[in-house]
Formats: C-alpha cells, sequence, structure tokens
C-alpha cells in the first residue's frame, strides 16, 4: 500500500460538550485516548489537526504530535483534508485515515480494518460499520446505519447511509462510525465538492461522495465504539476503556 497518515481532527468549540476533545477519561483528556489507540493501529504517523492551541499543548505534552489548522471548517474531513496538506505538501502520502477524536475507545484493530477495502482499486473511500445487535440502537436516529451490498463476510459495498431503520425486512443491520480511509487523490476531490441534498437533509457527509458517483466499501467489525457528543456519553466512554484492545 501507499504510505499512510493518520489524522484526528479535533475541534475545540462543540455546542453539545464544550472544549469536548479535553474532557476527562479515566484522568487524561479524551483526545489523548484517541490518539494512543491510533497510534497502537500502526500503520503510520499520527497526528492532531486542531484549532486550538490549549489542545496542541495537550497533545505535543504528551509526546505526540499536532497541527493548527483554520478555524472555519465546515467538517472534520475538511481539517484533515488541510492538515494532509501542510504536513505532505509533496504529496507523497497516498491514503489518509480519519479517526474522529470522539471515539476513545476505538480499537486499534478496527482502523487497521478500514484499510482492507483499498486495496481493491476500484474503491476511493473506505469505512467501518459493526452488526446492530440492540433494538434500540436500529432505531436511534443517532446511529447512522449503512445499506450495502455484501462482497464478503467482511465487506460491504456501500450504497447509502441513513438515520432511517434501514434496510427494511428480515437480516442484519450495520451501525456505520466515523472512521475512514480516503485515498488522497479522493479526499481531496471530495472536499471540493459542494454539500449535497441527500448530505444536507439527512445530516450525513459521506452521502456527498456516493452522489458524486465516488465509490465507499465498509469493513466490518466486531462492535462500534461509543461516541463522545453530549456529557451523558462520558460515562459509557469510560467503562468501554477498560475493555482490552
Amino acid at each position: 500500500m501507499a504510505d499512510i497518515l493518520v489524522v484526528i481532527p479535533a475541534r475545540l468549540a462543540s455546542s453539545r460538550l464544550p472544549r469536548k476533545p479535553l474532557a476527562e477519561l479515566a484522568g487524561r483528556p479524551m483526545i489523548l485516548h484517541v490518539m494512543e489507540r491510533a497510534q497502537k493501529a500502526d500503520i503510520g504517523p499520527v497526528v492532531v489537526a486542531t484549532d486550538a492551541d490549549a489542545i496542541v499543548a495537550v497533545v505535543t505534552a504528551a509526546g505526540g504530535r499536532a497541527v493548527l489548522t483554520r478555524d472555519d471548517h465546515e467538517s472534520g474531513s475538511d481539517r484533515v483534508n488541510e492538515a494532509a496538506d501542510i504536513l505532505d505538501p509533496d504529496r507523497r502520502v497516498g491514503i489518509v485515515v480519519n479517526v474522529q477524536g470522539d471515539m476513545p475507545s476505538v480499537e486499534p484493530s478496527a482502523i487497521r480494518a478500514a484499510l482492507a477495502p483499498l486495496t481493491d482499486a476500484a474503491v476511493d473511500i473506505a469505512t467501518t460499520a459493526a452488526e446492530i445487535h440492540d433494538a434500540a440502537v436500529r432505531a436511534d436516529p443517532n446511529s447512522v446505519k449503512v445499506v450495502g451490498s455484501p462482497l464478503s463476510t467482511a465487506r460491504l459495498r456501500a450504497l447509502y447511509f441513513t438515520r432511517a431503520t434501514a434496510p427494511w425486512g428480515e437480516g442484519p443491520l450495520y451501525h456505520h462510525f466515523g472512521l475512514y480511509a480516503f485515498r488522497r487523490q479522493a479526499l481531496a476531490r471530495f472536499v471540493s465538492l459542494p454539500p449535497s441534498t441527500l448530505e444536507r437533509r439527512e445530516r450525513l457527509e459521506q452521502l456527498r461522495a456516493l452522489e458524486a458517483g465516488m465509490r465507499i466499501d465498509v469493513a466490518l467489525v466486531e462492535r462500534a465504539p461509543p461516541e463522545v457528543n453530549v456529557p451523558a456519553d462520558l460515562a459509557a466512554a469510560t467503562a468501554a476503556l477498560r475493555a482490552p484492545m
């Protein structure tokens, strides 16, 4: 595979959980848990891309690497793309992995799994999902589902992403979580596109890529990590940190 760069976007402002990346979990800021797990995936250098000096200070004090990016980005993907351009202006990196900064218990194996679909040259973007076993999660609009065609027991070709309970009928449903591996040129193209109709309706930026004809394949993993969006999520995330990596 081409050289790989892992970027963790971390924005200090958050309406539902102020200063979210610095929220304390098990005695450490959340961003450090994400960074450590990305490092343990051991697929390439890891950098935190942020708009805040406070996050840079925390990351560098822990021995990590951080880069300051603009504070007006619309999405984490925009921030990841800017960081890649800053760190790799000669574009030697061929794959950029976006590990979202609100998944402190993401498993290193899931980060590695996100790369697998990119062994197929037809795939532009790879991502991850896990089968849903909880009825409440199936019906929760905050749990994003991927609808896809099975290519193997461990991989889907994504046809759609939705907050609805889909697809209808008997069979598994898959919870998509925010972990992406982009080919470098696919990332550049993606962030250059305007928001699409379905993206605006579902509030899911990955639909922009599908509407533009880009191919997204999904690696299926055992479980989705709990995401931290509101203060009530901190307890579940702390408990998940105790699980072995």
